[in-house]
């Protein structure tokens, strides 16, 4: 009751899928709807997804998430408070579910420029209940795994009604909060208002024959990001760091060298967490590398054919319309790549060590052009919680 897909072990073949040949397979396959919420960085099929993906892009550069870091530490603050006062009154603590009032109110300051109090509130926050029926399995879910494609012909979105209008209305707030105009919280609303100030978003041309894409950037199209940034930037944060906090506690040797480093950078700068200050703590960046290494997230990689591909050197051909699977898991766990793998260790991330590793041997936020567009905003959040 399942379609067939192809596994990728081979590194080579590989970076021809995700990479050299990207045009053919630079659908993810897991569009929904041509409507509402589908219409996202993740989910869009590949003519949005160029569009969208070309105007957003900058909006992620290290630049911009300079003029955020505020934005990450003032949240930070507050979860130290929360942290101090929850060892005043008990010894052990769920981790998971605590860092996520973090990356929830970052991701809510960030994203939507609301200054969502879920660090210090002890009931249920106004993202809970959404955040319930978005991480909850349905039956929609297994249906679309056995029929690749099936939501999107019939569209069909997996979500109940709460979920779209929830982020709809969400948008249109800020909007008229904002009257339509970027203010000078240099949020990611804020930015993406900038793009809309013009009328139309025009995706990149490939070749002299191809016709030019446009989109508008209606209020559906920035509550479909707005829904993207949510479910991928808080829960993928929350659980990166409740796995490293895991690491450290089992690997107490590189717990002491993180803390040393934190003291040093931090003396260095005065104690001010600032951008420039992040940049240097460079074996926290490692660390953040072999957790992802370790415990990635995204498993499987997927991509659909968008027409008959013939694999470089081999006799097989992928079908237009087939899945084919990438487990970074695998990859990331197999000797080959990586000596004594289930080892924590991060210097596999130091100069030395990766320099002549193979570019797919590390794919925790995939590779190529569809890679993940928040890779630097995870690290900064990482980061700075790391530093609290």
């Amino acid at each position: 009751m399942t379609t067939p897909c192809l596994l990728l072990r081979d590194l080579d073949v590989i970076k021809h899928v995700l990479i050299k040949d990207f045009d053919y397979f630079s659908d993810r396959g897991v569009s929904f709807g041509e409507k509402g919420l589908g219409n996202n960085l993740f989910h869009s099929d590949s003519d949005m997804w160029r569009v969208l993906r070309n105007r957003f892009t900058p909006i992620f550069t290290t630049g911009k998430l300079k003029n955020m870091v505020y934005l990450l530490s003032k949240s930070g603050d507050k979860f130290i408070e929360l942290v101090d006062d929850i060892c005043q009154k008990q010894k052990e603590h769920e981790v998971h579910s605590l860092v996520q009032k973090y990356t929830m109110a970052t991701i809510s300051a960030c994203a939507f420029g609301l200054e969502v109090d879920t660090i210090s509130d002890t009931h249920n926050s106004i993202f809970t209940k959404i955040d319930n029926i978005i991480f909850t399995p349905t039956y929609i879910d297994e249906i679309d795994m056995m029929y690749p494609g099936v939501l999107r012909k019939l569209n069909i979105d997996p979500f109940p009604k709460e979920v779209p209008e929830f982020f709809e209305q969400l948008v249109k707030t800020v909007i008229e909060q904002r009257n339509g105009k970027p203010t000078d919280r240099k949020d990611f609303m804020d930015l993406i208002l900038k793009l809309r100030q013009d009328s139309k978003l025009q995706g990149p041309k490939r070749t002299e024959k191809d016709n030019e894409t446009s989109l508008e950037l209606t209020d559906d199209i920035i509550a479909a990001q707005a829904f993207v940034f949510y479910a991928a930037g808080y829960e993928t944060s929350a659980s990166t760091m409740a796995f490293m906090l895991y690491a450290l506690a089992k690997n107490p040797d590189v717990q002491n060298k993180v803390i040393a480093e934190v003291d040093r950078v931090l003396a260095k700068y005065d104690d001010k967490l600032s951008f420039e200050a992040l940049n240097d703590l460079k074996y926290m960046e490692k660390v953040f590398n072999e957790t992802l290494r370790f415990y990635p997230l995204v498993e499987p990689l997927q991509r659909n054919a968008k027409r008959d591909y013939k694999i470089p050197g081999m006799n097989v051909t992928v079908r237009k319309g087939q899945m084919v699977l990438i487990s970074p898991l695998g990859i990331q766990h197999d000797e080959k790549y990586y000596p004594n793998p289930e080892k924590f260790d991060p210097e596999r991330f130091s100069s030395e060590n990766s320099s002549g590793r193979h570019a797919c041997a590390y794919l925790a936020f995939g590779t190529g052009p569809r890679n993940c567009i928040g890779k630097f905003l995870d690290l900064t959040s990482f980061i700075i919680l790391g530093n609290c």
